[in-house]
């Protein structure tokens, strides 16, 4: 059950749309169970509020669990109503958005509630790609819930009441809710299952908003663009001390310094996230090397390696922009793959997931290498070779297939140190310089970190038109 602290599920849609325009749908819908006497139980509007309204204008469709009647609970007509929402959004191409506060299956309908939960993942299935989805967690998200959670495309937390699991803690061999709550936010956030974790329910709402006005309300609409009122050809004097910290690189690089990110507390050493560029939404993905804090000095290292966590959270974002044609950027900053027992286990299936998102991808896709780029963990990072349709490099950039200063003491095992250094310096220069790159034609152009932004808005403003075929089939297995 909600707390008093809480909103009602009422007062969520009314703080999540614009001012008087919620229109319910199926207000008078209830159970049609009588099983274990639940003639004798009132259950206004079966436990969820369901219908549309507008967001900054944008048109969506929304539906809140109701923890005050039976806890929110799914049964029968519960979930078709939830159902009936995502006909009608998938009709006229709307996004929808769930408020989740519920203990789930409602058992005293046993298969109808069965039935219930598999007709909403059949409808979240059929509108993966067309239509957003957003799901944010108020109370509890438990077992089958949490499945509803995952199939969205973008899952919110409210950090200190909200529950989400399938197994609850105290159900896991050897863990106990005292000892690890992994229900918790901070533990989903730090797992990637969650997008954003807000500190009050206010918060929450206002990050949906956010996140709903800059994106597509479908995936035939190329209408998600705002007015530019920053200088397209603004120079960014303090980009060379932020290419390690590449969430500040990308704000620098922004319209007005815009950023919304995805899943900051996972796989720190992958950035993600949209930015502007003169008004157009384009999505980011960024390797990080190191986090700056708000004094500029380094709270956080990294060893500039392509991990499975990494490369799992760009994948996925990467698909969403694909599904919903938003543009592509790239900051390359990575020497190889992290080498340790652990990551082992999925390294490779992750970094061809990754792989293949990118080489999938059609929506245009402009790479920047700002530091490092070694090895297939390079050819991963949205190079040309996968299909990138602009490259550009910083004249500082290293590209290649390992450090030059390994490679000669590789080809030159046993000579001396001095001869192994020259031989270095000569690798270096004729194998993995930005200008070898370019001479090669796997960089097109070699631009000053201060220009990256001006190259980037021009870059996507000429392939704002790009069409390209692909060959026919049903769809890829990666």
């Amino acid at each position: 059950m909600s707390s008093t602290a809480q909103l009602s599920a009422r007062a969520r849609i009314t703080s999540l749309l614009d001012d008087n325009s919620f229109v319910e749908v199926g207000a008078f819908v209830t159970k049609r169970s009588t099983d274990f006497n639940l003639q004798q139980k009132e259950t206004p509007a079966d436990g969820v509020i369901t219908g549309y309204g507008v967001i900054d204008g944008n048109l969506v469709y929304v539906y809140s669990q109701d923890a005050t009647s039976m806890g929110g609970s799914i049964g029968e007509m519960h979930a078709k109503k939830i159902a009936h929402i995502y006909d009608l959004a998938l009709k006229v191409g709307a996004p929808v958005i769930g408020l989740v506060d519920s203990t789930g299956l409602r058992l005293q309908e046993a298969t109808d509630a069965l039935n219930g939960f598999g007709e909403i993942y059949l409808k979240q299935t059929l509108a993966s790609g067309i239509i957003p989805q957003i799901t944010a967690v108020f109370g509890n998200c438990g077992g089958g819930l949490a499945v509803v959670a995952s199939l969205s495309d973008f899952s919110f937390m409210e950090g200190k009441q909200a529950r989400l699991f399938v197994n609850s803690p105290n159900a896991l061999v050897g863990n106990s809710k005292d000892k690890c709550d992994t229900s918790k936010a901070v533990y989903q956030a730090k797992i990637g299952l969650v997008d954003y974790v807000g500190e009050t329910e206010a918060d929450v709402i206002s990050k949906i908003r956010d996140l709903i006005i800059i994106l597509p309300t479908n995936n035939e609409d190329d209408a998600s663009f705002d007015e530019c009122t920053d200088d397209l050809n603004r120079l960014l004097p303090a980009f060379t001390t932020e290419v390690n910290d590449s969430k500040k690189a990308l704000i620098d690089i922004s319209d007005s310094n815009y950023f919304f990110e995805i899943k900051p507390d996972y796989a720190r050493e992958m950035v993600t996230g949209f930015i502007r560029l003169n008004g157009v939404t384009v999505g980011a993905v960024a390797n990080r090397t190191e986090i700056l804090d708000d004094a500029d000095k380094v709270s956080e290292r990294f060893d500039g390696t392509l991990t499975a966590g990494g490369c799992d959270k760009a994948a996925s974002f990467v698909t969403f922009c694909d599904a919903f044609n938003i543009p592509v950027l790239t900051l390359t900053n990575v020497s190889g793959y992290k080498a340790s027992i652990e990551e082992e286990k999925n390294i490779a299936k992750a970094s061809a997931k990754l792989t293949y998102a990118f080489a999938n991808a059609t929506v245009p896709k402009v790479n920047v290498i700002v530091g490092k780029a070694f090895g297939s963990a390079y050819i991963t990072m949205n190079s040309k070779h996968i299909g990138a349709d602009l490259v550009f490099a910083l004249p500082t950039a290293q590209i290649g297939t390992m450090d030059a200063d390994l490679a000669a003491q590789i080809m030159y095992d046993g000579e001396a140190s001095s001869a192994i250094k020259d031989k270095a310096a000569e690798y270096a220069a004729l194998q993995s310089s930005a200008e070898a790159a370019a001479k090669r034609g796997y960089v097109d152009s070699i631009i000053e970190p201060d220009m990256v932004r001006k190259h980037a808005i021009y870059s996507f403003e000429m392939l704002f038109t790009k069409r390209e075929n692909r060959p026919a089939k049903k769809h890829g297995t990666i």
